[in-house]
């Protein structure tokens, strides 16, 4: 049978983190440091309540170790005998609060001077500074959420867009964790099933039925799967699509850049070679980020500058994801667009959509040899926005993004993506076994390993290692 946590024969690491962190109170700025209406600074630990005591001079002359959680006082953060600033504590009690211990929020006006110096007192009255993440990693280690929610929590303060908020917050909710959870209810029933099976002969526990289990096995294969394909798709929304914009001169790459990113970032004249270098941007188009770069026009030239354009252009051609290939509605191809399509034909790892401009103007554009190029075709005037929505509804398509449902849960890093396909490929090493008529303890170590990986996913079983480096993309003061 498998125990669901590692044998305690020695303390853990869990154990001894917490043991350290329960013997100190730490303090940081939560809120981004300079000029605001409003500065936070947290306190977390034993002796929060009682630290924040000695700065914190309430109205009302009341302590706030007198105050029950979820309670507020108004007053003043206090420079020894004089007030420093007008604040707002809040007061949290363990084990109802962010980390699982007692917490103190102070509120006071938002200001490089002022927050810093409220977080200098409560360094001299004991606490120490927190450590990148560590108020999200101390409601990890007190159970307060689970290693996938706590990596939410960074999405969510990163979210670029209203589906990748979406996305981070289901995720902050639980919604991979429960996804998780099921496929190891599964797992973990079959393999005790096996182990059973095997320790215990002489007891009346019912035949594996190889059928069943391999059913059953496939269906938490395919949630996996389902889980990983969605990936790609799923960051594109947090971190954004890499998309150049390519296309010769005066097709109107520049007019679309401006279009995109709602001001002008790009100069727009009827002069070819204008656009001498790469313009970048990251823009919104519908709730997809793209990290946007407007290139020089594609054509041979002897200017040295131009030149220079030309080739970032083609280099920027090679690294994106997205490539938004711009052609003249109302010029026929020439061989500079020629050129173009066949040098797109080699970008088998990006998504193409080639962008029909100008729609304003009589038709002249060789449509259906363009198709023979690129299938993934939209209609547009740059110059009046017309068409905008279709582009947009395009690039979810390509991106995959159109068929997500973001509250359902997502595997939202790399690491969380590399302890899913280890769990998939254990799976399909113990259909195998089962499909090659191997004996079923081959099928349980293969177990076993899905297992395995899938707690480390979800932290239950993942090492300090991981832990650590989970928490160090964190800000201090989250």
């Amino acid at each position: 049978m498998l125990p669901l946590q590692p044998e305690k024969q020695e303390q853990g690491w869990e154990e001894v983190h917490l043991q350290k962190a329960g013997r100190q109170t730490i303090a940081a700025i939560s809120t981004p440091q300079g000029v605001g209406g409003i500065g936070v600074i947290r306190i977390s630990g034993p002796e929060a309540i009682a630290v924040a005591d000695k700065i914190f001079l309430s109205a009302s002359g009341a302590p706030l170790c007198q105050k029950k959680g979820y309670t507020a006082a108004y007053g003043h953060v206090m420079d020894g005998e004089a007030p420093l600033d007008e604040a707002v504590a809040l007061v949290f009690r363990a084990p109802h609060s962010y980390t699982g211990e007692d917490v103190v929020e102070l509120s006071c006006h938002g200001g490089v001077y002022i927050t810093r110096r409220v977080l200098q007192l409560l360094y001299q009255q004991g606490a120490v500074p927190a450590q990148p993440g560590e108020f999200t990693q101390r409601a990890f280690l007190n159970g307060k959420m689970d290693l996938t929610q706590a990596e939410a929590v960074m999405d969510l303060i990163g979210a670029k867009g209203r589906q990748a908020a979406k996305a981070a917050m289901a995720g902050k909710e639980g919604a991979l964790q429960r996804r998780m959870h099921a496929i190891e209810e599964v797992l973990l029933d079959a393999a005790a099933h096996l182990a059973a099976w095997a320790d215990y002969p002489e007891e009346d526990i019912g035949q594996v039925d190889t059928q069943e289990l391999a059913a059953r096995l496939n269906e938490q294969a395919d949630a996996l799967e389902q889980l990983l394909g969605q990936y790609s798709a799923g960051r594109a929304l947090q971190d954004g699509i890499a998309t150049v914009i390519v296309g010769r001169p005066n097709v109107g790459k520049s007019t679309l850049m401006n279009l995109l990113a709602g001001c002008e970032r790009s100069i727009v004249t009827d002069i070819p070679g204008t656009t001498r270098d790469v313009v970048e941007d990251t823009v919104l188009v519908g709730d997809i980020p793209l990290r946007l770069a407007d290139t020089a026009g594609l054509r041979d030239t002897t200017d040295p500058v131009e030149s220079i354009g030309v080739n970032r252009a083609k280099s920027k051609l090679e690294t994106a994801a997205l490539i938004l290939a711009v052609f003249d509605a109302s010029q026929p191809l020439n061989e500079d667009d020629r050129q173009l399509l066949r040098s797109l034909r080699q970008q088998t790892e990006s998504a193409v959509i080639a962008i029909i401009n100008k729609t304003d103007l009589p038709a002249r554009l060789e449509v259906e040899e363009i198709a023979q190029w690129i299938p993934n075709q939209v209609f547009l005037s740059a110059g009046s926005g017309e068409g905008l929505e279709s582009l947009q509804n395009e690039i979810a398509r390509v991106a995959g993004v159109e068929r997500l449902d973001p509250q359902q849960g997502m595997l939202a890093t790399e690491r969380q993506c590399a302890a899913a396909g280890e769990a998939l490929s254990c799976l399909r090493e113990a259909l195998g076994a089962l499909w090659d008529g191997m004996t079923l303890d081959a099928v349980t170590v293969s177990l076993d390993g899905a297992l395995q990986a899938l707690l480390e996913l979800t932290g239950q079983r993942a090492s300090e290692a991981v832990v650590q480096q989970v928490f160090s993309h964190f800000c201090v003061g989250k």
